[in-house]
């Protein structure tokens, strides 16, 4: 007899085959239908796994995260079987589940093309249809590399053979398609439904070795069903709309020169005048929040990279050279030893601490040029970074206030949905687990201590210390990771850094390191996205145009910006010979967020008719109380703290 816990805390006593099936019938027949794995003492497996002893179980389904990964995952399969039957000299290598969806890797002589995936998609709902029964099975090494090279599937093999010689091989089999996998799976090939579509093809090297063979990669989504398909292609349709490198060309933001300087933005005026904007809030922010700001070399040697560890680690993705007297410099992809060597300079007693540093500082990290994407991922970007020094005693209040800024700053960008994840010690690392356990104890402490929901990230940590990781929700739903504070008890010791106590005797300061946009760019181009480009007036970097319906009334319309511009604002005129549609739909194209047009009535009444983006509606008000409006509202959040 086998006891069954489950996750209301009964209790069930089952005899005979216990496996995953039989738990769930047991449970209802509803649950039974529905269930695809099973989670036995948490660890994942196929339902049709036994269960020996005693165990905690939980059915998963497809409205589980879980179950919805093994569906993306059982559907690749599906996928690389319907290949295989269209086109049996394909070889197939991987498929994994991924953000909202999946993909595989084919090695096939002629290309495929978006126009091949009609027919491959209808031979998956076909196998959905035939309802295969998916079952695993498990193989000694030389047997399964044996049977893969023996049906000409020569990758299959090849991993097999560069796997540990502890590895299990287990092959899952649906059909006439076997496949390597570690599983699990869902039972039968119906249990995948048909919310799933192809999206697009792409090279990837072979194991992402540039130079091994180009492979042929196809990315679909898989939804538990329908109506998540749907929503999901409608959020895709609406992200297409809001491109931040789209809204940069429409709102001359900025642009990229791949030949000349590849992941480097170009900034335009307009963008320039939102990057400024965006630190110029960032200092007032710092400022009333007790930081100092500092500014570090972007050249230093070498010497400085090995010290904080950061040559071992990133060594492959650092920017450096050697000069004439043989000296290797570093670019510097990161702020954090330039932070170490101020704080280095005079002594620092317990009464100067906590001292919170900032820094925006332009750093540079090389990305593979196929990873690059507009303002999302760069190789040069700032970072608007600050170090906090403190005592033991401070780190948790100061990871509190911390904390506490950030939500508050998330907040006047319109982002009011923030997960927030702990990433716990990654596998490579420095430090003791000592100070592992006392630095990830203090941010637990300080977001348990106020409420503050989050998840653990195992192993997901800096290589010195965890870290808090901030992800945004914007508009349409998507997550974007921005923030971070890191607790670091590692670089103080390395670079012999410390304060003198009450005591009289030195001691090492506990160094956070935080960063709250994350990277400016990024950032950025994240706020183009979530607003659609209509941004707020205070980050506007044209607030108003003045549109003359005709040019005899040039006078009034200069005259309202002169008024406009005295007052603070950024306005011009539009005084071009183009009828006043015209103009209109060019500046709501820009995401000029007001414009005012004047003409007879306005000149004479001293009025504007102002028109708002994304509104179809006009209003007519009176030159000053218009003026006086946009004031107020074109304040910074936080200006006058």
């Amino acid at each position: 007899m086998v006891a069954i816990k489950l996750p209301n805390g009964d209790v069930m006593n089952m005899d005979g085959e216990v496996n995953g099936f039989a738990v769930a019938q047991n449970i209802s027949a509803g649950l039974a239908k529905a269930a695809i794995a099973v989670n036995v003492n948490s660890k994942l497996t196929d339902l049709s796994t036994p269960i020996t002893t005693d165990a905690t179980v939980t059915i998963i389904t497809g409205k589980d995260k879980e179950g919805l990964e093994i569906i993306r995952h059982s559907c690749s399969h599906i996928m690389a079987e319907a290949v295989k039957e269209l086109w049996p000299d394909v070889q197939v290598t991987i498929g994994p589940a991924i953000e909202n969806g999946f993909y595989y890797d084919f090695s096939r002589k002629e290309p495929f093309t978006t126009e091949d995936f009609e027919k491959i998609e209808a031979k998956m709902h076909e196998i959905v249809k035939r309802d295969e029964k998916v079952e695993r099975k498990v193989l000694p090494r030389n047997e399964a590399i044996a049977y893969f090279k023996g049906i000409g599937e020569n990758y299959k093999a090849e991993i097999i053979e560069d796997l540990p010689e502890s590895e299990v091989i287990s092959l899952y089999t649906q059909g006439n398609f076997t496949d390597l996998c570690r599983g699990p799976h869902v039972p039968s090939t119906s249990k995948v439904g048909d919310a799933f579509k192809l999206m697009k093809v792409a090279g990837a090297y072979w194991r992402g070795d540039s130079s091994k063979e180009m492979l042929q990669r196809i990315y679909a989504t898989a939804w538990a069903d329908k109506k998540d398909l749907k929503a999901y292609l409608e959020m895709l349709e609406e992200a297409a709309k809001r491109d931040h490198r789209k809204l940069g060309r429409d709102m001359d933001l900025f642009h990229f020169e791949p030949e000349y300087a590849p992941g480097a933005v170009f900034w335009h005026d307009k963008g320039y005048k939102i990057y400024r904007r965006l630190i110029e809030y960032m200092r007032k922010r710092q400022d009333n929040n007790g930081y100092v700001e500092i500014a570090t070399p972007r050249i230093m040697d070498r010497c400085l990279w090995e010290t904080s560890g950061h040559w071992e680690k990133y060594g492959a993705h650092n920017y450096s050279g050697k000069t004439e007297d043989e000296k290797v410099f570093c670019v510097k992809p990161m702020n954090c030893p330039g932070g170490l060597l101020v704080y280095k300079q005079g002594v620092k007693s317990y009464r100067d601490l906590p001292l919170r540093m900032a820094e925006f500082g332009m750093v540079n990290r090389y990305e593979a040029s196929g990873s690059l994407m507009g303002l999302m991922r760069v190789r040069e970007f700032t970072q608007d970074d600050a170090h906090i020094f403190c005592t033991p005693e401070q780190m948790e209040e100061e990871c509190i206030t911390t904390l506490k800024l950030i939500l508050d700053i998330y907040k006047d960008f319109g982002f009011n949905e923030v997960k927030i994840y702990l990433s716990t010690r990654p596998e490579k690392r420095i430090g003791s687990d000592e100070i592992w356990d006392l630095c990830e104890k203090s941010l637990a402490n300080a977001l348990t201590s106020h409420g503050y929901e989050f998840e653990i990230n195992e192993g997901e940590g800096a290589f010195y210390g965890p870290k808090l990781e901030f992800i945004l929700r914007d508009a349409i739903g998507r997550e974007w990771q921005c923030g971070t504070i890191q607790v670091d008890m590692n670089l103080p010791q390395r670079f012999d850094i410390s304060y003198i106590g009450e005591d009289g005797e030195k001691h090492q300061p506990v160094m956070l390191h935080r960063a709250l946009f994350g990277s400016i760019e990024r950032f950025l181009g994240i706020l183009i996205e979530n607003h659609a480009g209509r941004l707020p007036l205070w980050l506007s970097p044209e607030q108003v145009v003045v549109c003359p319906i005709v040019n005899e009334f040039d006078d009034y319309a200069i005259e309202v910006v002169n008024a406009l511009k005295k007052a603070g604002l950024t306005a011009k005129t539009d005084l071009r010979n183009e009828k006043i549609n015209y103009k209109v739909r060019e500046h709501s194209v820009a995401k000029t967020p007001v414009i005012a047009v004047v003409g007879a009535k306005e000149r004479e009444n001293r009025t504007v008719t102002v028109r708002r983006i994304g509104s179809d509606k006009q209003e007519v008000m009176a030159l000053d109380e218009f003026i006086k409006a946009l004031v107020e509202e074109a304040k910074m959040p936080h200006a006058e703290e």
